[in-house]
């Protein structure tokens, strides 16, 4: 049994309210003037990276087409839209029986992204892609958030495995999210048993500090632990003294102790003294895990220092101080009428403030130089030119209404993996800096 197939308690049965009030009154106008039946396209993208960083990650795309399958508008929904005079009634008929029908493309979940590329196209009647905007934006632009929060601390971990353990320091149902995206992005486990229990990631954990101060003596905590959890269990020593605590932890689980986690203190001076106390007390094989606030720099500082695994919280589930990525769904492209067969015509928003946008259904490839390494990010509105033919990024998600290309959440991450790696050395620097591809138009 897939655990990701049973879906939790906590998930609402409707997407349809995760939407903004004025997506429902702008299906109503164009209800009524005869304009919501023209073919659309409307594309994601963001116009810019965050301060400082090198290059996005894309993730939520397998959340999204849960997102897209589930808009439904419901009896409930639909009296709350009634009562609350939000739409009339020809609009709540029309809702009534409103199921996607349309297709989406977009770059494949895990894929890295720059300003302008196209990560996801939507494409159908005005009326039925407009109201996917709030809900896929949300999505988007909190999950890639993470995403490539979790990319940089992965990097900068190297071969160390990293825990997510933010569930406490973000709403309920974003934990969830969140781990999944950390996951994308390079995590190897979560404490969040609801990840584990709806995405099937591994999960992890042992006892904080409270079990400690539980117990009249550090050592009987200790020695309650590895009665219950076995000698390869985690024992967190920085409870009171943890030169003192490490003592302990090996009298009491012998030199086969699992692991210690360190929480707190200057991490590089601790875990340089816990590993020789360690060593010197014959517990060599005994791994070093150390939480405490945790992002992207603070890893890089500790690469030199003998630490074998990195739990993160706060830092991560906050996308390390930019918890947005300013995605943007715009109408880039109409019919001229509802016609099925009338052609497609551009627009774009032209305005000053740099919310600017360029008008026109769009293709994404990504060139290589003469080693194989991405050089620029290409993105068009005309003919793909052959030599970019096989290196497009765009695949189908959804083809006519039928979701098409969900995959398990491994390949996502293997996929963020090898995109990553195919970048040029400098996109792992944590510095300043310009996305490490440009971006141009064909």
């Amino acid at each position: 049994m897939n655990p990701a197939d049973l879906g939790l308690p906590v998930d609402v049965p409707s997407t349809a309210l995760f939407t903004d009030h004025y997506e429902l009154t702008m299906l109503q106008a164009a209800l009524a003037n005869g304009t919501a039946d023209r073919r659309s396209v409307f594309e994601v993208f963001t116009r810019r990276l965050p301060e400082g960083r090198r290059y996005g990650v894309l993730a939520g795309t397998g959340r999204v087409l849960d997102a897209v399958e589930n808009f439904r508008f419901d009896g409930a929904v639909l009296e709350f839209l009634r009562e609350r005079a939000v739409v009339d009634m020809r609009t709540l008929d029309w809702l009534a029986s409103y199921r996607f029908s349309g297709d989406i493309w977009g770059y494949p979940e895990g894929e890295v992204y720059f300003p302008g590329s196209p990560v996801l196209r939507v494409e159908g009647s005005f009326a039925e892609c407009v109201l996917l905007e709030t809900v896929i934006l949300s999505i988007l632009n909190h999950d890639s958030a993470i995403a490539a929060a979790a990319s940089r601390m992965a990097s900068a971990a190297g071969d160390r495995p990293l825990i997510e353990m933010g569930a406490r320091r973000t709403h309920e149902l974003a934990a969830v999210a969140a781990s999944r995206a950390a996951y994308v992005g390079g995590f190897t486990s979560t404490s969040d048993l609801a990840a584990g229990f709806r995405y099937g990631i591994p999960t992890v954990g042992t006892s904080a500090h409270a079990f400690t101060l539980l117990h009249d003596r550090e050592r009987d905590a200790f020695t309650a632990q590895v009665a219950s959890l076995g000698s390869g269990t985690t024992l967190l020593v920085d409870t009171y003294d943890v030169a003192e605590a490490v003592r302990t932890a090996v009298e009491v689980a012998g030199t086969g102790l699992g692991a210690v986690r360190i929480d707190s203190g200057d991490l590089l001076l601790v875990a340089h003294r816990v590993r020789q106390q360690l060593d010197e007390l014959g517990a060599a094989d005994t791994r070093i895990v150390v939480t405490s606030d945790l992002d992207e720099y603070a890893i890089a500082s500790l690469a030199a220092a003998p630490v074998d695994a990195y739990g993160v919280g706060t830092q991560l589930v906050t996308g390390s101080g930019h918890p947005t990525c300013s995605m943007v769904y715009k109408l880039v492209a109409r019919a001229e009428s509802a016609d099925p067969k009338a052609p497609l015509v551009p627009v774009a928003k032209k305005s000053s403030g740099g919310k600017t946008s360029i008008g026109g259904r769009k293709w994404a490839a990504r060139r290589l130089d003469a080693d194989g390494v991405a050089e620029a990010e290409v993105v068009g509105t005309g003919p793909v030119p052959a030599a970019l033919a096989d290196r497009q990024l765009l695949v189908q998600l959804v083809k006519a209404g039928e979701v098409v290309a969900r995959e398990p959440l491994d390949t996502a991450r293997t996929r963020h993996h090898e995109a990553r790696a195919g970048l040029p050395l400098s996109a792992t620097q944590l510095s300043r800096g310009e996305p490490v591809i440009p971006t141009e138009y064909a």
